[in-house]
């Protein structure tokens, strides 16, 4: 039986066969019966699902780049990404490009269908998921094409999209979440994706959740610049039609295949590599902890099969490569069985989802609200959000003892403390929750300073951790005047320059 993947691909190539024996059309000299113009809004988003995944959460971007600047993992051997030599133009232009040119181009258009055709259980998925894809664009470069993007097929064709401020974009990301949250409520039961949506199987009440969920999340990295804002939007988020994630039940995830086609990304790379291993940062808080995730998000050191140990990051290879044998590789969740390093894994492992939000990460905002005051939340509510983004956590990645985790949410150092103290607890539990996504996780660690230990490696290119990645080199050749407006606006097209929301790092309660 052919996979759901290749099913979806035969059915676009049965509505181009469908076009092309249009009579209509046959007349029609300009056009290419062998390159449609539009498609079915079904494999299309698919599509798009699967190309935001492997793109911002697979093995590329997060495990290869982010993850690095984050710090859970380190590399043992080639390691240029890790000491941030290759994280260049050159080497972030497939993902600042390919985002425009596939998965939003995609999105767009079939939000624009579904809003043409009156019908939010079209353009409503789509708009969500636009917004995500936008959100890991402008988190990472900041000020990006935005309200002008993709319009080269408008009617008014525009081939140099102006920047927009990442302020303006925030702005503009929470009111799509509010207008796709608001009219799939209006009409939950219209004609949707149904198994065309690998997420949610086509349900508008879950894609409401994510939504909400998702608006959550942008109005909290606001609060250090913009706390009113922050305040409203929680509120707005938390009391919006369907509510906010309440369980793992509703995490939005994409289960893949794992048919050796599509496989989790992160397992595919370990297939034939085996330069990752755990991050002394990453370790001394799940090993200083005994936090009964460490097994699972780690493996034994090939030197010693009773010892779990991180290594540091932003070594240059040489004293890289000494911690080969003596550091932990991440957990053999994250391997796919028979790999160039031996049978460490299990094929299943194929399978596994990639998390585009959790239920962990919406509590964890949640107590953070709580605690300082915003959303609307119960006073004294923090502790309880802050154990249910533990739970949660602990739940997602297979960890079912519940004595090791009662004993592990007892402990001094974890129960909760309040205060900013609390507030420091919430963002490292957070952190380690994040583990896959380091976009999220590095944009915590610049909105939070937490954990407080992430630091430049003694290799690194320069002396701190970066805030940003530089723009696309193609960005200097196709678009140069804009670029260089948004560069005189925001700062230089550096590491060091901070965004919109990480200029007040002095108003965060845990950076201090």
């Amino acid at each position: 039986m052919p996979n759901k993947f290749t099913a979806i691909a035969a059915g676009v190539l049965l509505a181009a066969g469908a076009l092309a024996c249009n009579n209509d059309t046959i007349t029609n000299l300009n056009q290419n019966p062998n390159n449609p113009t539009s498609a079915p809004p079904g494999p299309v988003f698919t599509q798009a699902v699967r190309l935001s995944a492997s793109r911002f959460i697979g093995n590329g971007f997060a495990l290869r780049q982010t993850e690095f600047v984050a710090q859970h993992w380190a590399e043992v051997q080639y390691p240029d990404e890790d000491r941030y030599a290759r994280l260049g133009p050159a080497d972030v232009q497939g993902t600042f490009n390919g985002a425009y040119v596939s998965e939003i181009e995609d999105l767009k258009n079939v939000a624009k269908g579904g809003l043409a055709a009156t019908n939010p259980a079209v353009y409503g998925p789509a708009s969500v998921l636009l917004a995500w894809d936008y959100e890991y664009l402008t988190d990472t470069w900041g000020d990006i094409p935005y309200s002008m993007a993709l319009a080269g097929d408008s009617a008014s064709p525009n081939f140099s999209p102006v920047y927009d401020a990442q302020k303006d974009i925030y702005t503009g990301l929470l009111a799509t979440l509010t207008k796709a949250t608001t009219d799939m409520a209006t009409l939950p039961n219209a004609g949707g994706f149904g198994s065309a949506d690998p997420m949610y199987g086509g349900s508008v009440a879950k894609w409401e959740k994510f939504s909400n969920s998702l608006r959550a999340r942008l109005a909290m990295r606001l609060v250090n610049v913009d706390k009113t804002t922050a305040d409203a939007q929680l509120k707005a988020a938390f009391a919006a039609p369907g509510g906010v994630f309440a369980s793992n039940a509703d995490n939005a995830q994409f289960a893949w295949p794992g048919d050796n086609v599509y496989n989790n990304p992160i397992t595919d790379n370990f297939i034939t590599r085996d330069d990752h291993r755990v991050s002394n940062t990453f370790s001394n808080i799940l090993v200083g902890n005994n936090d009964p995730r460490t097994p699972i998000l780690m493996q034994p050191t090939l030197a010693d099969a009773t010892k779990y140990a991180g290594m540091p990051n932003g070594l240059n290879a040489a004293p890289a490569g000494t911690y080969f044998l003596t550091s932990s590789r991440p957990g053999a969740i994250f391997f796919p069985g028979a790999t160039t390093a031996g049978t460490i894994g299990s094929s299943a492992n194929k399978k596994n989802p990639s998390y585009f939000m959790t239920y962990a990460e919406m509590s964890f905002i949640q107590a953070e609200a709580a605690e300082r005051g915003l959303g609307g939340l119960a006073a004294g509510s923090a502790a309880t959000y802050y154990q249910n983004g533990i739970k949660a956590s602990m739940a997602q990645w297979g960890v079912t003892d519940q004595t090791a985790i009662n004993n592990f949410l007892a402990q001094p150092a974890i129960a909760y403390k309040g205060g900013v103290e609390g507030l420091k607890q919430i963002a490292i539990q957070k952190w380690v929750a994040l583990v896959t996504d380091g976009a999220q996780s590095w944009a915590e660690w610049r909105r939070t300073c937490q954990p407080s230990a992430i630091a430049p490696g003694p290799g690194a290119v320069v002396a701190y951790v970066p805030r940003r990645f530089q723009y696309s080199t193609t960005e200097y050749s196709v678009n140069p005047d804009n670029l260089q407006a948004a560069i005189n606006r925001q700062g230089p097209d550096t590491f060091a320059t901070r965004m919109y929301w990480d200029k007040s790092p002095s108003a965060a309660p845990t950076c201090s």
